[in-house]
């Protein structure tokens, strides 16, 4: 097994509360031959990355890559006794392509895009979770720099209209412009320096039968702030873009998307490809969980396959 990871991994935990959706669907999409090269573009909790390995035999190669070094941590045990060549890289998969030129490897059969995240995220103490009083970071690589972009720094400096703007951009947050507001009146107060600290304020900003919904008032606006500080429809337009020019004639690709915003972009650049004849999609409409899934997983529930297969 090759790895590049990093020199202090943090421990490794097991699988409680993550539970891999519609592995199934994407696996006989995917259709995996034992020779084949495989990028896994999200390894996550590493449950569509076992599986994949147990389809590849002593000449597959299966590539996974995570920005969170406890990911490639957790791949790493669960990739353990595989027949194939792994490759796991603690990165951006919006950097693949230099990923897989610094390995040689010129081409892929199949890759994956899961853009779901998992309990171990919301566990991670970097302020993913509204219910816990964690630093306001939202990053996904657990380095921070002067320079990281944190949902702390976006919060406490950025103009109310900017906040507005990301806040129904990428959030759909109908409320966006009470919730800015209040959060820059918060801020000439005190710095707010926790998850727990901003879902407070948000709370106190939409309207009271709001909060009486299933969602928790501040799910959308921790959404937003998540994808502007990760910059993740910039690195999934990239990340897309990449694997698709790397893929071979007849290659297959197949993304999972959980929320309207990163599913759009996913729908139209499959789209894209279908008009300029370089692909065709393996289903007419998105796979969703089947019945049996939803019930042993509700989170699922708002879970989309998307497939191609490149001509």
């Amino acid at each position: 097994m090759s790895l590049i990871a990093p020199t202090h991994a943090p421990r490794v935990t097991g699988q409680e509360g993550h539970r891999t959706v519609l592995l199934h669907e994407s696996l006989e999409q995917l259709d995996i031959q034992p020779d084949d090269v495989v990028l896994d573009a999200t390894l996550g909790g590493a449950g569509h990355a076992k599986e994949i390995a147990q389809r590849l035999g002593p000449k597959g190669t299966l590539i996974g890559i995570d920005a969170d070094a406890a990911a490639i941590a957790r791949a790493e045990e669960a990739l353990k006794g595989a027949k194939a060549k792994v490759i796991l890289i603690e990165g951006n998969f919006r950097n693949v392509e230099s990923y897989l030129g610094k390995h040689g490897i010129l081409h892929l059969d199949k890759a994956l895009f899961d853009l779901g995240w998992s309990q171990f995220q919301l566990s991670a103490g970097r302020g993913f979770s509204f219910l816990s009083d964690e630093p306001l970071l939202m990053t996904y690589s657990g380095t921070e720099g002067e320079n990281t972009l944190t949902a702390g720094k976006i919060v406490n400096t950025w103009a109310e209209s900017s906040i507005a703007d990301i806040l129904y951009g990428w959030g759909e947050e109908r409320y966006s412009r009470q919730i800015a507001k209040r959060i820059v009146e918060a801020r000439k107060s005190n710095e707010i320096r926790t998850s727990k600290e901003l879902a407070d304020v948000i709370a106190r900003a939409v309207p009271h039968f709001y909060r009486k919904g299933r969602l928790h008032p501040a799910t959308k606006s921790f959404q937003a702030l998540r994808i502007a500080a990760n910059d993740e429809m910039g690195a999934l337009k990239d990340g897309l873009s990449s694997v698709w020019k790397s893929l071979r004639s007849n290659g297959r690709l197949a993304c999972i998307s959980f929320h309207s915003v990163e599913d759009r972009l996913v729908k139209r650049m499959m789209q894209e490809w279908v008009l300029s004849g370089e692909g065709e999609k393996l289903s007419k409409k998105p796979m969703t969980p089947l019945p049996e899934e939803l019930r042993g997983n509700p989170r699922a529930r708002s879970a989309k396959l998307r497939c191609m297969r490149k001509l």
